[in-house]
């Protein structure tokens, strides 16, 4: 399987490793996740906002990669954005944490291109 597929599966796992941060460190209760997490502050709570933001960008980006894949978007082109996408929303994660506004927003907007980018590929457009 080629790594663009693969990617799916990788960004879908993000989301687990910012909740992940976002708990390391704290006296975390499962019974009552959302009351330590309301609790959060500084870093841990950037990480838990990453991790609602990772959520909120998956669906687009496996629908599109999907959607190129089955148009036959030429594997090369899937397998760089797929790198591409991937290395911009870790990026995203860590400027979160570490509350670098600006540089995130790049990340974003970089992240929500490739999406783009796969959508107009599946057209054939580029």
């Amino acid at each position: 399987m080629p790594f663009a597929l693969w990617s799916i599966l990788l960004v879908s796992l993000l989301p687990l490793l910012w909740a992940l941060l976002s708990k390391v460190g704290t006296a975390y209760d499962n019974h009552q996740p959302r009351v330590g997490l309301a609790a959060a502050t500084g870093w841990r709570l950037r990480a838990y906002w990453a991790q609602q933001n990772a959520w909120e960008a998956f669906p687009s980006y496996a629908a599109a990669m999907l959607l190129a894949w089955m148009m036959k978007v030429p594997l090369f082109r899937l397998d760089l954005l797929a790198v591409v996408y991937l290395v911009l929303r870790l990026g995203h994660g860590l400027c979160y944490i570490a509350d670098q506004a600006s540089l995130r927003s790049l990340c974003w907007m970089g992240g929500y291109a490739m999406v783009v980018l796969l959508f107009v590929s599946a057209a054939g457009v580029v």
